[in-house]
């Protein structure tokens, strides 16, 4: 199950996945981009459209899931968005919005996936680099990743007993439509992947299908002793 799952990294996650044999269920708000990614992915993929936020639309992909498959293996909370605002001008709306989708939304995705779940299942919210990092005008869309860098923590101590795990992928800058959406212009875009580029040590940004390979080493036996961890996948960002 991954949510976000229609571009950037959830897109790539959901490639590799099915690269390597699984069936995926991937959701998301817009049609449009459901139908293009399922389209992309091509066989073993479900699309449901259906909001991160809305603890509604949840239960109705929880439902797609046990009516098609009645089990889930690898749960991937991947929808977010990044919207930077000053604190002076950070509105009850835009707080609202933030945390619903990158804080609400994987608690509940979580707990409606738990009950589907069994031993040697992984649990990956995906996160960011910059739970570690101060960076101007980003307030509460870096708390939110601080909060589900939180959860991971809390999970691995409640699921010791059940076999499943749960991790945090922290990506550093990835070039994805994310990017695309800081910006009003196609130049605007192009000067902020610059920014980012010259920010990170490894003096580029990261692609969709680096943190693809990571989260597969996290849904997997591979990974079989790590509960609980923080995988930073960021190009040096956080450390320098």
């Amino acid at each position: 199950m991954i949510s976000g799952g229609t571009s950037g990294i959830g897109l790539a996650i959901a490639q590799r996945f099915v690269t390597e044999g699984a069936h995926v269920f991937i959701f998301g708000r817009r049609q449009d981009t459901l139908d293009e990614a399922a389209q992309v992915i091509g066989a073993n993929v479900t699309a449901i459209r259906a909001d991160a936020s809305r603890l509604e639309d949840l239960d109705r992909v929880a439902d797609a899931v046990r009516s098609t498959k009645g089990r889930v293996d690898v749960v991937v909370s991947n929808a977010g968005f990044t919207e930077q605002v000053p604190l002076r001008d950070i509105t009850e709306e835009h707080y609202d919005r933030t945390f619903n989708l990158m804080a609400k939304g994987p608690l509940f995705l979580v707990q409606k996936m738990l009950p589907m779940m069994g031993r040697g299942g992984s649990i990956i919210l995906v996160s960011s680099a910059m739970h570690y990092m101060g960076l101007a005008n980003h307030s509460t869309y870096a708390a939110t990743k601080a909060a589900v860098r939180s959860y991971v923590r809390t999970w691995a101590a409640e699921f010791k007993d059940s076999g499943i795990r749960a991790n945090l992928l922290s990506p550093g800058p990835v070039d994805t439509p994310i990017m695309d959406a800081q910006a009003t212009t196609p130049e605007e875009a192009a000067a902020l992947r610059k920014m980012y580029a010259t920010y990170t040590p490894m003096l580029r940004l990261g692609r969709p299908e680096e943190l693809a390979n990571a989260a597969l080493f996290l849904a997997s036996d591979e990974s079989s002793f790590m509960t609980g961890s923080d995988m930073v996948v960021d190009g040096g960002v956080s450390n320098v």
